[in-house]
């Protein structure tokens, strides 16, 4: 089965309250299960980062759902493209408090795909490694 992912970055509403902010990762979590598509959603409590990755047809109907969202403003997609397999399949959705610079770094890191450095330069990280060099702490933690 074909993989899709994309990744994109917003501004958060102002009025977001953490427990609204909590409410919504649920209904994302539950919808995101039945539609096969995993993510982490990185929070600085004022800018979103987002990556979603699953079949064709769950991407489309989550990130309409996320394009249709009141929590947000401002979206900017980074990237959008094909996987050959999934960078992050542990979790529905996952919320993940992060500091506004490593947001900030990952948000205009190089999103021209979805690769991970592999031969190249390990000193020059893709957007995918730095996305992942976050949540590796949390995985690890249980």
């Amino acid at each position: 089965m074909p993989l899709r992912a994309i990744a994109y970055v917003s501004q958060a509403r102002p009025d977001l309250s953490a427990e609204r902010l909590q409410t919504l990762v649920n209904d994302a979590t539950r919808f995101n299960r039945m539609a096969g598509v995993t993510g982490v959603l990185l929070h600085d409590g004022q800018r979103f980062l987002q990556y979603i990755e699953g079949p064709p047809d769950g991407i489309d109907s989550v990130y309409e759902r996320i394009l249709q969202a009141g929590s947000h403003v401002d979206i900017v997609e980074l990237a959008r493209g094909r996987l050959g397999q999934r960078q992050f399949p542990y979790w529905s959705m996952r919320a993940l408090p992060v500091d506004a610079l490593k947001l900030r770094q990952l948000a205009t890191s190089g999103w021209s795909g979805f690769s991970r450095t592999v031969e190249g330069d390990p000193a020059v990280p893709t957007a995918v490694d730095l996305l992942s060099a976050i949540v590796r702490p949390v995985l690890s933690a249980g």
